[in-house]
């Protein structure tokens, strides 16, 4: 896997320059023509962020208008006049790096030129930014730092080689997802995709104001108002949360399931008598973005109480460490004893403990795993009447 790694960094530290470069025309860009960029201050550029819609899915990105003003400036006004509508991803390299904006890559009959269009347009502006994952940047021929354009690549991983020689102007903020999508697309001998990931349209918007995490202030009496219901392949289950006895644990489960992200996951494990376990996001059909578990995905501390695990009673899964919990959670099939005073109870099943029981019966593997799949199909914040 190292050795993997190293030949990843090599290939991108060789190989990041304009494209082809087996050929000696490759040190001569192609001129393409381009539209002069608009003018934007530097506090507007703050305010921006560009929305790559791709063939693969939407990629958002923002500047460092202070690091490197000229190279956010000319990029800015390309997408405005839609210069990079109908370009594409041309080079990949899994793990390393995805480059676009050659406008040549328009048309698919001047493959044997992508990566030498868009370049000489703008000079140097090394910063400080360090090209980690998520960081875009120049593409530059070789030997030349001033001969920035339109052109640029993302990295997919860390690739410190860089910094330094070449000029990072943003960043990945929403669609890493998709970068790691492109990146895997599989290509030729010399790093072309062999696919056609086109930027289908490409536009700036302002940045969209911070939307609060859900339930991140809300007191104890206010999340004792709630209730959550849980809809599974196999019936609906609706749960009463205890926030006077373990807050931040409720606090978490309201604010993971408002946000969706119990939604289609699967019931991972089975154990007849003892419990039924769920809430892994590592289930979930559509994964959990890194920006939404960077964000939203944090381990807690025990909240050990007096409440005992009854039959129906909620509780946080967690590994041996006490601050290991984040996500998973059971419900108890039967009173278990032996779990009081060691996993945090912060809820109970108040209707439904009839599909509870359902799921507590299907066949398992030695694993523990479930042979007929039970989906968690929805998890639903609901204010209860009082």
């Amino acid at each position: 896997m190292k050795l993997f790694l190293m030949l990843i960094l090599l290939l991108s530290c060789l190989n990041l320059e304009g494209f082809p470069q087996t050929k000696k025309a490759s040190s001569r860009a192609v001129a393409a023509s381009a539209p002069s960029a608009s003018a934007f201050t530097i506090e507007e550029l703050k305010k921006l962020q560009a929305l790559l819609e791709t063939s693969l899915g939407n990629i958002v990105i923002e500047f460092f208008p202070d690091k490197a003003p000229v190279h956010v400036n000319y990029f800015a006004g390309l997408v405005k006049s839609g210069f990079y509508t109908g370009t594409t991803f041309h080079r990949v390299i899994l793990g390393g790096i995805i480059q676009a904006g050659d406008p040549l890559s328009k048309d698919p009959a001047k493959k044997a030129l992508y990566g030498s269009g868009g370049l000489k347009k703008l000079k140097a502006e090394f910063n400080d930014t360090r090209h980690v994952r998520g960081t875009v940047s120049a593409v530059l021929l070789p030997g030349d730092p001033n001969s920035g354009g339109s052109q640029f690549f993302i990295c997919v991983s860390d690739q410190p080689q860089l910094d330094g020689k070449y000029t990072a102007w943003g960043h990945v903020v929403e669609g890493m997802e998709v970068v790691d999508k492109i990146s895997a697309v599989p290509a030729d001998a010399n790093q072309l995709a062999l696919q056609r990931i086109e930027i289908k349209n490409a536009f700036l918007r302002p940045i969209p104001p911070l939307r609060p995490i859900p339930f991140a202030e809300a007191s104890k009496e206010e999340m004792k108002n709630y209730r959550v219901i849980l809809k599974t392949s196999l019936g609906q289950i609706e749960l009463e949360v205890f926030p006077e006895v373990a807050p931040e644990h409720v606090r978490n489960f309201l604010k993971l399931a408002k946000l969706g992200l119990y939604d289609n996951t699967v019931w991972h494990r089975v154990v007849p008598g003892f419990v039924v376990q769920g809430g892994d996001l590592s289930t979930r059909t559509e994964p959990v973005t890194p920006e939404q578990m960077a964000k939203f995905v944090r381990n807690l501390q025990v909240e050990l109480g007096e409440l005992k695990h009854e039959k129906g009673t909620l509780s946080m899964a967690r590994g041996e460490a006490l601050d290991s919990a984040s996500t998973s959670f059971f419900i108890c099939l039967a009173p278990q004893p032996s779990l009081d005073g060691k996993y945090t109870e912060f809820g109970k099943v108040v209707n439904g403990l009839e599909v509870v029981d359902k799921m507590g019966s299907v066949p398992t593997f030695d694993n523990e795993r479930p042979k007929d799949r039970i989906d968690l199909i929805r998890a639903e914040v609901v204010e209860v009447k009082r």
